[in-house]
């Protein structure tokens, strides 16, 4: 750790949520991601050394921070979305993974001349994507949500494949022995699956739970359980603990956020999340931009461009390879969409907490983590401030933002849930029940025969 360099403690973290908030304030005048702006900031903070260097430690990133982003991106996945799109994000988060780890390794090792074991561990530690900036330009936009959840599916699963990947490409290069394509293999399944069933446990039992009382606060406690439990216990057992935190949030979010809770308990437990997922988010982009060492990066900037270039040239291959078996007239991806693939495709935090990781003795651990480093600053400035030019560029029509009727029946549907809580903790008497449902079911109903009226009336 450099001279001066210290951990994160509450001094610093209070320092970092102020000038977090303070961006978070500012950057709807100046028109920029606030991902990307808080990158500028921490860039702008460690060149004036204002703020003292504060370390990135794989643990903060791994288990600290990753299980809070993982589980609420999960948790707001739709399930049914996922399930109509699991082809691509299948294809991209595996088959995907594994061309872009060997593509990246191949021009590293073939071009500058890197160790074959290093650009391996390059190519996985790359193929993470984090693409937290372009998603919110997505959803600020009203792009197709479609395009969103590919984009979204793609990076949560492929942060589990590219883990898997890179402990097993570590453990062969650090031990030294010979590839073993089988046994490789075999590892790398008993991750997956091993990560998704202790996930689906603490997501199913978590969901069981609720089911027995209505109080926001020890639901939410118990989603953080479910978190970071699920993580640490995959962890300690060698297997996927990215897929398991993404495992519980998808079935809590799914399962148990719908039938075990109520709909007041869900806007909290979303709230908490969002919170948590924002708070996490704004400390890991400021901490991004702090650990940029320009003496380092002048240092390695040939290194840094030829991996900017293997993974610019992996990605191609995996959008524009790969997309076309997986799209379909029923659910096309269109030239549009993979050109918005490939170009939103960011990295971040992950790919440099498992760099970070690299052993302390290893030759190759300092020219891989100020490249990781160099490709990670590449990826948020120049593709991420690039983005809304090339959305507008490729002329993709917005979607329709939620009609006053959507919200109308959002709105009755929560207001009978909140009505059978008030009814099981005997709030309300059965008669005032029947009453105040029929008022409600009969709104409901005006509403949907109306959108029939109007369907009549356009179709004679």
């Amino acid at each position: 750790m450099p001279e001066g360099t210290h951990y994160l403690d509450v001094n610093s973290t209070l320092l970092l949520l102020t000038v977090a908030a303070a961006v978070a304030m500012s950057a709807k005048w100046i028109k920029l991601p606030y991902s990307i702006a808080l990158v500028i900031v921490g860039l702008i903070l460690s060149f004036s050394k204002i703020i003292p260097p504060i370390a990135m430690t794989p643990d903060l990133i791994l288990v600290v921070f990753l299980p809070a982003l993982l589980f609420e991106a999960a948790w707001n996945l739709n399930l049914k979305e996922l399930k109509q799109n699991k082809l691509p994000i299948g294809i991209l988060a595996t088959v995907g993974v594994l061309i872009s780890m060997l593509v990246t390794a191949g021009i590293l090792h073939c071009l500058a001349h890197v160790d074959l074991g290093a650009s391996l561990l390059f190519g996985s530690m790359l193929a993470a994507t984090d693409p937290i900036s372009v998603l919110a330009l997505f959803k600020k936009l009203g792009l197709n949500k479609r395009l969103t959840i590919i984009l979204e599916g793609e990076s949560l699963f492929n942060d589990g494949t590219a883990v898997v990947l890179f402990k097993l490409m570590l453990a062969l290069v650090i031990s030294g022995q010979g590839f073993s394509l089988s046994a490789t293999a075999g590892q790398f399944c008993f991750a997956v699956v091993g990560g998704i069933i202790i996930g689906l446990i603490f997501g199913l039992a978590s969901s069981q739970i609720t089911k027995y009382f209505d109080d926001h606060l020890p639901e939410i406690m118990l989603t953080t359980v479910a978190a970071y439990g699920s993580f640490l216990l995959a962890d300690s057992l060698h297997v996927s603990a990215v897929l398991s935190v993404i495992t519980a949030g998808i079935v809590i979010g799914n399962y148990g956020s719908q039938k075990s809770m109520s709909a007041t308990t869900r806007i909290a437990v979303n709230s908490f999340w969002e919170y948590a997922a924002f708070v996490v988010n704004s400390m890991v982009f400021l901490l991004i931009g702090l650990q940029i060492n320009l003496e380092l990066l002048q240092k390695y900037s040939q290194l840094i461009l030829f991996g900017i270039l293997a993974i610019l040239a992996a990605r191609i291959a995996v959008i524009y390879i790969l997309t076309p078996f997986v799209s379909s007239k029923a659910l096309p991806i269109s030239w549009q969409w993979r050109h918005l693939l490939f170009w939103g495709s960011l990295r971040g935090a992950l790919c440099m907490a498992m760099a970070l990781s690299l052993p302390l003795d290893y030759a190759w651990r300092e020219p891989l983590i100020v490249t990781t480093f160099g490709v990670v600053l590449f990826t948020l400035l120049v593709s991420g401030l690039s983005m809304e030019p090339l959305v507008r560029l490729l002329k993709i029509d917005s979607e329709p933002v939620l009609s006053q009727r959507d919200l109308r029946l959002q709105l009755l549907e929560a207001h009978k849930d909140k009505l059978f809580r008030l009814a099981r903790e005997e709030s309300i008497n059965k008669d005032e029940l029947k009453l105040i449902k029929l008022e409600l079911d009969q709104d409901i109903e005006k509403l949907l025969s109306a959108d029939d009226k109007k369907e009549e009336t356009k179709g004679s």
